[in-house]
């Protein structure tokens, strides 16, 4: 009988990764880091550098929901990762997990997430991609921060909660080595790097002007990965050279792009050109697909291998 993709695909990380004994124990593979220094190790570029893979909303996949912890477990059975994920605030100030300003998508509520209570969306189910009804809930980011801490890295999308507030929770939960922001600015940046020293950005450099003023404005060159924008382009190359210089890893989003693909292959051939055409990073909504696209492009050796582990779920 032939193995589904998905687990052919776990089968090879976890040799690549783990040692070809090892996967039998195996249950979730995770991202090692436990200090804020390792984050930055981990995301530093050295030319030998295993690609990396992002599921952008925690990863999209039938019967689990987007933004949910359960579709993140169920990646993580596959692949390592690490998730962009979309946090909210209710009306009464809780930070949630949810993409759109609405409920009406991805669950079996309407309206405005910010004119509900947090009471009021626990009594809420939540939505796969086909639109079906789950066991799921809405998670609060805080228990995602619980949950991932030991298993992988998340990166807290900009939506409509203050920086204020995401810079006061990460110092709360001192999440600051697996928890990472995205910032469009070096403005952004800034107000983040003033407050707390140990914070890793997801950044977007979509220009030169753009590396620039992260540059003038004094953001360490240690704490980002840089979003180059959502397309392999030979454009790409002059700030994939001039952020490699700094040790940064760049990042492409297939969500917009790539991820629109319906033949299966000329996806999976746009998925190996990303990291073939210098990106180091691949954010998309099927991270596990994007596991078995690249797995011919691991090098041979990597000092990143230390980062890759497994975990008893």
């Amino acid at each position: 009988m032939q193995l589904p993709t998905s687990f052919r695909a776990a089968l090879l990380l976890a040799g690549f990764l783990l040692g070809a004994d090892t996967y039998a124990q195996q249950t979730l593979h995770t991202i090692k880091v436990s200090k804020p220094k390792d984050i930055r190790a981990f995301f530093k570029y050295t030319g030998q550098d295993i690609p990396i893979i992002s599921g952008h909303r925690g990863g999209v996949v039938e019967g689990f929901p987007e933004n949910s912890i359960a579709a993140m477990e169920q990646t993580l059975r596959a692949t390592p990762a690490f998730f962009e994920v979309d946090p909210r605030l209710t009306k009464d100030s809780v930070i949630v997990l949810m993409h759109d300003a609405t409920l009406d998508r991805t669950t079996t509520g309407s309206g405005k997430v910010s004119d509900h209570t947090w009471e009021e969306l626990k009594a809420l189910r939540l939505k796969d991609v086909k639109g079906n009804v789950t066991e799921h809930r809405i998670p609060t980011l805080e228990e995602a921060i619980a949950w991932s801490k030991g298993k992988t890295i998340l990166n807290l999308d900009k939506k409509d909660v203050p920086l204020e507030m995401t810079a006061a929770l990460l110092q709360k939960q001192k999440a600051e080595a697996h928890v990472m922001v995205t910032v469009h600015t070096a403005a952004q940046a800034k107000f983040y790097y003033d407050r707390n020293k140990d914070i890793m950005f997801s950044a977007f450099v979509k220009t030169r002007k753009a590396l620039e003023e992260y540059e003038a404005a004094g953001i360490p060159w240690s704490h980002m990965i840089a979003y180059i924008g959502p397309q392999n382009k030979p454009e790409n190359k002059v700030l994939f050279d001039l952020l490699h210089q700094r040790g940064v890893m760049c990042m492409i989003s297939a969500a917009p792009s790539y991820d629109k693909l319906t033949d299966t292959e000329a996806q999976a051939q746009a998925y190996r050109g990303v990291f073939q055409g210098g990106a180091d990073i691949l954010e998309s909504d099927y991270p596990v697909k994007v596991a078995e696209a690249v797995l011919g492009l691991f090098p041979a050796k990597s000092s990143k291998k230390k980062f890759f582990g497994r975990a008893r779920q």
